[in-house]
């Protein structure tokens, strides 16, 4: 069963990617979509039986604490005996749901979304070689397996984010997020070698089994002293900020939106951004060795979240706003597993996929609907031209907004897993604990008011159709004929489908799992069965968070409501003015904190000008003119007056033998051999 979960998306990508013209799109997309559909049944197959029988995984008929399928042996150096183990726990479940429905789900979606484009055959092979690779991380049962499935997810992300190759920006989409994931490998590879060297394991087992003994041990480099597990735990989680998009490398996420909408939504909900936050789960017993590397994962988590919100603000293309969205919710999870509380972390990640999901695909509803108009100024008053997509986002945007009454069991999926990392935050204490709680509550007032702006702007008010947007006016898929919003129609079931499914989930998957995975200690210990720390401190200093503390989120989320509504239904030229008031603080946050201009200055163009330095005067001066072709052309010179010489004349070379007999003389009779 598990093999076949693993092996069936790589199937699949096989076929479509191999064969996709011989057997056509159609076959390709009901292949790789029948394939993913057999592997979502089959993960949750193994996921209930753990969620409600105390923790255990079936594979088939048998019963244990943990699965592992040997495949194959894969790398034997000395010692050193690696295998190809397929390892499945509780935490591997989880994802195994995560991925392999939401993938699905993707696929199914994009039969009807990319039903016109001539390369869809591509298309399903990328995807499911994109759920192939992240089935391979979540699967690892070692370092070097987890690398290899983390490398294979951003190769996979670099295809789907340039599948429009023919688009420049699609192109230096997928090379930006290549690049800058390629910053975070290099720390996360580092992180691999250190753990290696000071455990001496490379495989999970063993190495959580030697973090014991390595407490305490020093690295020295160069004149520094450094707590080893310390710096092996910041190397690996530089790898979660690249691959999840942290601040600092957040740049590449936003720009993920050239791909298709589907692309989005897998990148966004399933696979790629949440693989950092898996990676610190798993080695959940390296981090907490280092308090250190906590409160910096703590940190960075919650200013991801805060920085994120405020450009959401002012975002106006509708998928960057959810993109955004993303970034901001990851910055949560990391604040969860900074603060020990590893459960509220997987728990987001488990709700968030759904109603992200929803949002992306909701989102391409509407694209689909506006011809491929994006910009949320051309839009408005759609709620009535496809009501059924507005019923969707509106579902999606409740679950992200975290809308529900603390102390019951009322509240979509958001609201229960959200509150459960801000209270875990307010438990840590001290300064990092109560700045990483107000950045929280703070971020949860802004995503309530981007979410609502986006739902007011898109759905209410007049229509907004006068014309293209700029930004897109030269889309090759643009409507030329008449007004997107007088052509809008509702998409079809096989849009429309895969939303019900992902609504249930924003709607259910909170209240249903919010036992096992927060509110109860005994049920969560049960549930996870050792695949994750347990800090029963952090845990149960959250659930004594006080009164106020658990209204907080719910209280903000009511005020960035009312502001959105004051600003886009009741006044709606409120925004203009306040933007007219503030112009350096609008174009601050439209801009994205100025983060892509500084990073061009302080990287691109320095890295330009070396290049174009070694290229003009390294390669073509010196290698090229001076050294390859100035040789060439110095023996020309040569071998030009040597034919000179070549006259043909009788006594032209009688005189050239005379004085070659003069100089041999002289230089006898110098030598004194003549006397």
């Amino acid at each position: 069963m598990i093999q076949a979960i693993v092996f069936l998306p790589l199937i699949g990508a096989l076929i479509a990617g191999l064969f996709g013209r011989q057997i056509g799109h159609r076959n390709s997309e009901y292949i790789t979509t029948g394939l993913l559909i057999v592997g979502a049944v089959l993960s949750w197959i193994i996921f209930l039986p753990i969620a409600f029988s105390g923790g255990e995984v079936a594979e088939g008929a048998a019963h244990v604490e943990a699965t592992k399928v040997e495949v194959m042996r894969w790398i034997q150096v000395g010692d050193m005996d690696l295998r190809w183990v397929l390892r499945v726990d509780t935490l591997t479940a989880i994802m195994l749901v995560v991925v392999n429905t939401v993938s699905s789900l993707v696929h199914v979606y994009s039969i009807g979304y990319m039903h016109d484009d001539p390369h869809r055959s591509r298309f399903f092979a990328y995807l499911s070689l994109f759920t192939f690779a992240m089935l391979m991380l979540v699967t690892a049962d070692n370092f070097l397996q987890m690398f290899f499935g983390w490398e294979g997810v951003g190769l996979a992300s670099y295809l789907l984010i340039g599948f429009w190759y023919t688009k420049p920006s699609a192109n230096a989409a997928a090379m930006k997020a290549f690049i800058v994931n390629r910053v975070g490998d290099f720390g996360f590879a580092l992180g691999i070698f250190g753990a290696f060297m000071v455990l001496g394991q490379i495989d999970f087992d063993g190495a959580f089994h030697a973090v014991e003994g390595a407490k305490g041990t020093n690295i020295n480099f160069l004149s520094w002293n450094l707590d080893a597990m310390t710096v092996v735990c910041l190397l690996l989680f530089m790898g979660a900020m690249g691959k999840s998009a942290q601040f600092l490398l957040h740049t590449w996420l936003p720009d993920a939106m050239e791909g298709p909408t589907p692309v989005s939504a897998l990148i966004h909900a399933a696979t790629m951004v949440t693989a950092g936050v898996f990676m610190v789960a798993r080695l959940s017993p390296l981090f907490e060795a280092s308090p250190t590397a906590m409160t910096f994962v703590l940190i960075i988590g919650a200013i991801t979240a805060f920085f994120a919100a405020t450009v959401g603000l002012v975002q106006n293309d509708i998928k960057r706003v959810i993109a955004y969205s993303t970034c901001s919710q990851l910055g949560y999870m990391f604040v969860a597993l900074g603060a020990g509380a590893y459960s509220a972390g997987m728990f987001h990640l488990f709700t968030h996929a759904f109603f992200k999901a929803l949002l992306f695909l909701g989102a391409g509803s509407v694209i689909h609907a506006m011809h491929h108009e994006q910009d949320m100024r051309n839009m408005g008053g759609l709620r009535h031209k496809i009501p059924v997509t507005y019923a969707m986002m509106l579902i999606g945007t409740l679950a992200l907004t975290g809308v529900g009454i603390p102390g019951t069991s009322f509240g979509f999926a958001g609201f229960f897993s959200k509150d459960s990392i801000i209270e875990a935050a307010y438990a840590v204490g001290g300064n990092a604990g109560v700045f990483a709680f107000w950045s929280l509550v703070i971020a949860a007032l802004f995503t309530s008011f981007y979410s609502w702006r986006l739902i007011f702007m898109t759905f209410h008010g007049k229509p907004r159709h006068d014309a293209p947007s700029q930004d897109h006016a030269h889309d090759e898929h643009a409507n030329d004929h008449g007004s997107a919003y007088d052509n809008a129609h509702e998409s079809p079931n096989v849009m429309l489908v895969p939303l019900y499914f992902l609504a249930a989930g924003a709607v259910l998957s909170g209240v249903v799992f919010y036992g096992i995975f927060f509110h109860d200690i005994e049920h969560i210990e049960h549930f996870f069965n050792g695949a994750i720390v347990i800090d029963h401190e952090i845990l149960e200093g959250a659930h004594a968070a006080p009164i106020w503390a658990k209204w907080s989120a719910s209280l903000a989320m009511v005020f960035g409501f009312i502001i959105a509504w004051y600003m886009y239904i009741r006044d709606p030229s409120t925004p203009k003015r306040l933007a007219d008031t503030n112009p350096g603080l609008y174009q601050f946050l439209l801009n994205k904190w100025y983060f892509d201009e500084l990073y061009d200055r302080i990287f691109v163009r320095p890295a330009l000008w070396v290049g174009r330095l070694l290229w003009k005067r390294f390669d073509d001066q010196l290698i090229d003119q001076t050294i390859t072709e100035g040789l060439g052309r110095r023996v020309q010179n040569v071998t030009a007056w040597v034919v000179r010489l070549q006259s043909g004349y009788l006594y032209h070379y009688a005189f050239a033998m005379l004085i070659g007999v003069a100089a041999l003389l002289t230089w006898a009779i110098a030598a004194g051999g003549l006397i």
